[in-house]
């Protein structure tokens, strides 16, 4: 991984200036999830307050990206509770209820899934138009104001193929964001990317936690989730193994294999930022 450059943290702007500061966006409580006799999640507890950037971390396999999913409803558990801002995901049975509730719940995966055949602008506005019933006149106007905001403002007309990598996850963070939802997940968004493109997608991100969106991120990034996170989750075979503010589990986690792991991922990281100056 290249070394990034990321911006110092500006002060937190309060997207819902009404929410009190202990107003739990996400809940999770004592998920279970199993693939016949593979048990993924093991009890899975967990909660996000509004305005809030939480990142979940841990070796590969460990169950972060099966949790996203259990959130947004593309999963279902066996057994817990999950509920985002008061609805609970599990209950949301019917195609309707499944829409109403990912309206409210952005989420960004580690592939584009952009459509090839559209302008980068039609790729914004078609779900904003079709799904929200917004005007043709609405969509584009946020849709070019949020283009702006990831810095592609000239990449209106083009089309997702003529793009970079890094430019096509720029515009997959801004076709979530017109949907304007209330939380967002990021799922390893940088994990198919060039490292020369990864530090541009990691600023937007960056940028929209200190504005307040509230966040859940997977991520492998662990400088980036140090800087972003205000929790920080280790998760191992499917359970979480520790929890706090992320400068206590950076700077001095209580359980040894969060200090191993964290250990091993930094030095990889060092690693791998004097193989490519090399």
């Amino acid at each position: 991984m290249t070394e990034l450059i990321l911006p110092a943290r500006a002060a937190r702007i309060d997207i819902a200036p009404n929410a009190r500061a202990n107003d739990v966006l996400l809940s999770l409580r004592d998920v279970h999830l199993s693939y016949v006799d593979t048990p993924v999640l093991k009890g899975i507890d967990l909660a996000v307050r509004r305005g809030e950037a939480v990142s979940i971390i841990g070796p590969s396999g460990s169950g972060k990206s099966t949790i996203l999913r259990c959130i947004n409803g593309l999963i279902a558990p066996q057994r817990g509770e999950i509920h985002v801002d008061g609805i609970d995901v599990r209950a949301q049975k019917t195609d309707p209820q499944r829409i109403a509730l990912r309206k409210r719940i952005g989420f960004v995966f580690q592939q584009y899934n952009l459509f090839p055949h559209l302008s980068v602008l039609e790729n914004l506005t078609i779900a904003p138009m079709r799904v929200l019933g917004r005007s043709r006149a609405e969509a584009e106007s946020d849709a070019h104001a949020l283009l702006a905001k990831v810095r592609l403002a000239d990449k209106a007309d083009a089309h997702p193929g003529a793009l970079s990598g890094g430019q096509q996850q720029r515009v997959a963070i801004a076709r979530t964001l017109a949907m304007r939802p209330d939380l967002i997940l990021f799922d390893e968004v940088t994990s198919a990317l060039d490292p020369e493109t990864v530090g541009e997608v990691l600023n937007v991100i960056g940028e929209l936690a200190d504005e307040g969106q509230t966040c859940v991120l997977v991520t492998h990034e662990m400088r980036f989730a140090e800087d972003i996170s205000d929790e920080v989750f280790f998760t191992e075979g499917g359970v979480i193994v520790e929890h706090g503010r992320a400068a206590q589990i950076f700077g001095n986690p209580s359980n040894d294999r969060t200090r191993l792991f964290l250990q091993r991922a930094r030095g990889e990281d060092r690693a791998g930022r004097v193989r490519r100056r090399a």
